[in-house]
């Protein structure tokens, strides 16, 4: 705005400047007082001219232009008007020069001056051109040509440089007051000789209160007297250089001065130790070694140090090493660069043995001074309050602000810090934490009674140096809403005894909640809908959160109804309040009369369990079923072993089994006759060896007409035995309808067996009548035609 309002001024100036030379001239020159030309140092001689002085028509002054005009129109500059220009348009006129149409335009019938572009003035100042009035139609001039300048007008766009900068300097330590440092010199590109646009002042920006600088010659000076080279030897300064007088609206510029204090003998001499420790040394670790000269030897040398004063008390100590004499500084407490950067100490070492014979060559001591500059490490991130405290409401919708940690880099740098939650201590991610500022908000719906307290840890990390974090503990407690129903505190089992009187109480209940209100609990029971009137029951509320279960009647029968279910209502005190239904059972029990339950339920199950006495006769069952079963498996074990030793074996005859009827001889198998040699077993006849059938034997032969085995010959014995065999055999529906091998456990004594075929097995005593045969279907229509037909004394041998 400072900048619109200066360019504004300059273009006021500008006209003023052109319109003055008016009030004297006609018209851009002219002067009509006179009746005179003024001839133009630089116009054409006038090839009319005559002794008397002609009158000129036309003389061009100066014009002003303003620099780094920025319009959206081409700049006017000023007109140039011939007298001889009737306004007829016959004359037109020509630009020439400096600029001349690339920079600057004329207007032929008008004569109006305008500048096409923006001009700078520090690039060049002004432009020297030619106009010339020439007639149109034979562009022959009708005035001579005269030269002008157009002058580019300064405006204050360049700010004040600093040619030599930055400086250095030195001025000695302890100078007065005022001491000369150096002078310092800023120049300004814009016209000097125009307004205010390249007067500077200077001042100083940076440097209080140490140095000054004069305003108008840039000279620094020392501001403050005594300045003392060991405590600080260097100094930068910043001077800063304003146009415009230092007005409001100049340009400004700065450059640096550094100033070094030169020493000069001011101390006397003495040992002076400066050591540099890290501020993360640990506590009764060494910080410097220190030793005073001494030229003695022996116990002569020895000596003892001690810390006269200093600017850290009790932060170090110091011990004397026996071996080298050495003065060990140590540290007693911890270092801290932000709080305290360096320590001065004074200490004092003593000879430790003093011969009184040359105490006036004394003192036998000596001085020094230890400066122990504290050296910054990188720390990690302090929180601000290392546990905070934090409180949000179980309800609270996701994205919750719930509260603010904030930590900062302790090291000088001051860090940036980025924060982040350790997920170990939130695993189901129920809070986040803004990066940047710290907030902490909810990420997850809540639930007080799943976790009422979140521990969670928060790390600080500096943003230049990720490796340094700092640890935060925030506590986040969960308030609670009554978002939980009261229920029965346990699973009642309720029984009542059929002999119940009533007004009598069967249970006494109550109810928990898993909402913690801060007035504590209080619950209301009612029985629930239709229960309410009901004619067996009734609950009374008890005001303590208790409620008991009374009976309305007596007279309970199992055989009527052997449980009742009763719907309890139990209602919070909460705001709003929540209920729940809880279905109270009670069983109907046959009960003593000391009311002990004896048995309950339905009247079918007689009851609730079995006595030991029971449970031990039940048990002497099952072993004894096991130990007949037992018995069985072994005496058919017994009844499968052989009747002979493997050493008595006698291979009498094969017996050889035809599988196939009437196929040949496509199968055979051995058959060891050693089995029928035990004469004095005597079996059944009726029961086959080979196969155990159940369906009985169709034809039983009287025991009467068989005589004793015993009283018979062995021959006769064996043979009677074989055939009655066979006879059971043919005769046994059960048996296979082929030939088959059939084993008995019978043998003969010194008999020879004949051929035990059942093809053979048919004589003429037999009287068999094989007719049935044609009853039992297809698959014996065989034996039915070899059989059935036959005469029954046909004999088959």
């Amino acid at each position: 705005m400072i900048g619109e309002k200066c360019h504004y001024h300059c273009i006021t100036l500008a006209l003023l400047a052109l319109l003055f030379p008016l009030q004297e001239r006609s018209c851009w020159g002219l002067n009509p007082s006179s009746g005179d030309l003024e001839k133009s140092p630089h116009s054409d001689p006038d090839p009319w001219d005559v002794p008397h002085r002609n009158r000129r028509s036309w003389v061009w002054n100066q014009f002003f232009v303003l620099e780094e005009y920025t319009g959206n129109e081409p700049l006017y500059v000023g007109k140039l008007h011939s007298d001889v220009d009737k306004g007829d348009g016959k004359v037109k006129y020509v630009l020439s020069g400096e600029g001349a149409t690339s920079i600057f335009t004329i207007d032929e019938n008008t004569g109006d001056i305008h500048a096409t572009k923006r001009l700078d003035r520090e690039a060049q100042a002004y432009y020297t051109l030619q106009a010339q009035a020439v007639d149109r139609l034979t562009n022959l001039p009708v005035e001579p040509r005269s030269e002008f300048v157009v002058k580019v007008q300064d405006i204050n766009d360049n700010e004040p440089k600093f040619p030599d900068g930055p400086y250095l300097a030195g001025v000695p330590e302890m100078s007065p007051l005022g001491t000369m440092v150096v002078q310092v010199v800023a120049t300004d590109a814009d016209d000097p000789t125009y307004g205010n646009s390249a007067r500077v002042v200077y001042s100083i920006e940076h440097g209080h209160p140490y140095f000054s600088v004069e305003p108008k010659t840039g000279v620094i000076r020392t501001a403050l007297p005594n300045m003392d080279r060991e405590t600080r030897d260097q100094y930068v300064l910043v001077i800063q250089a304003k146009d415009m007088v230092g007005q409001m609206g100049g340009l400004s510029g700065t450059t640096s001065v550094t100033v070094t204090l030169t020493d000069v003998n001011d101390n006397p001499p003495r040992f002076n130790y400066q050591y540099t420790v890290l501020e993360s040394l640990l506590v009764q670790s060494v910080v410097a070694r220190i030793k005073a000269v001494d030229a003695d030897i022996g116990s002569n040398a020895e000596m003892d140090y001690r810390i006269m004063d200093g600017d850290g008390p009790g932060m170090f100590n110091i011990t004397t090493d026996e071996d080298t004499q050495d003065g060990v500084i140590m540290l007693l407490k911890p270092l801290d660069f932000e709080t305290k950067s360096s320590f001065s100490l004074r200490i004092e070492a003593t000879n430790r043995n003093i011969d009184s014979n040359f105490l006036n060559l004394g003192p036998f001591s000596d001085t020094t001074s230890v400066k122990v500059t504290v050296e910054d490490v990188n720390e990690p991130p302090v929180f601000s309050t290392p546990l905070s405290k934090m409180v949000v409401s179980e309800d609270a919708k996701v994205g919750t602000s719930i509260g603010r940690v904030s930590a900062h880099d302790p090291d000088n740098s001051n860090s940036p810090i980025r924060y982040s939650i350790d997920r170990n201590t939130d695993l189901e991610r129920f809070f986040n934490v803004d990066a940047l500022s710290g907030v902490i908000s909810t990420a997850k719906p809540l639930d007080r009674e799943a976790n009422s307290v979140h521990n969670l840890t928060i790390f600080a990390i500096e943003s230049h140096d990720p490796t340094q974090i700092g640890k935060g503990i925030t506590l986040i407690t969960v308030q609670d809403i009554n978002d939980n129903a009261p229920v029965f505190a346990i699973d009642y089992e309720t029984l009542l005894c059929e002999n119940a009187i009533p007004g009598q109480v069967i249970q006494t209940i109550s109810a928990v909640d898993k909402d913690e209100p801060l007035s504590g609990h209080r619950f209301y029971f009612a029985l629930a809908g239709p229960a309410a009137g009901n004619l067996n029951f009734t609950l009374r509320d008890n005001k303590d959160n208790t409620a008991s279960i009374l009976t309305k009647r007596g007279g309970f029968r199992r055989r009527e109804q052997p449980v009742y279910r009763l719907p309890v209502l139990i209602v919070d005190s909460g705001s709003p309040a929540l209920s729940s239904t809880n279905t109270l059972s009670v069983r109907v029990c046959d009960c003593d009369s000391d009311g002990v339950a004896l048995s309950c339920g339905a009247v079918a199950y007689t009851a609730t369990g079995l006595s030991t006495g029971a449970l031990l006769a039940i048990l002497g069952c099952i072993i004894t079923l096991l130990v007949m079963v037992l018995l069985i498996v072994t005496m058919r074990r017994r009844r499968k072993e052989p009747l002979i030793l493997e050493e008595e074996r006698d291979i009498r005859e094969n017996i050889v089994r035809y599988d196939d009827e009437g196929g040949g001889e496509e199968d055979t198998e051995a058959f060891d006759m050693v089995t029928l040699r035990n004469l004095n077993v005597i079996r059944d006849p009726n029961v086959r060896r080979d196969v155990t059938p159940d369906t009985p034997t169709f034809f039983h032969y009287p025991s009467a007409s068989r005589p004793s085995y015993k009283s018979l010959p062995d021959n006769v014995v064996f043979r009677e035995f074989i055939w009655e065999r066979l006879k059971d055999a043919d005769v046994d529906p059960s048996a296979p309808p082929y030939d088959s091998l059939q084993t008995y456990a019978f043998e003969g004594s010194g008999s020879v067996a004949e051929s035990l075929s059942s093809l053979e097995s048919l004589s003429t005593d037999s009287d068999q009548n094989y007719d049935y045969l044609s009853n039992w279907g297809p698959r014996f229509k065989k034996l039915a035609d070899l059989y059935g037909n036959s005469d029954s004394t046909t004999v088959l041998s």
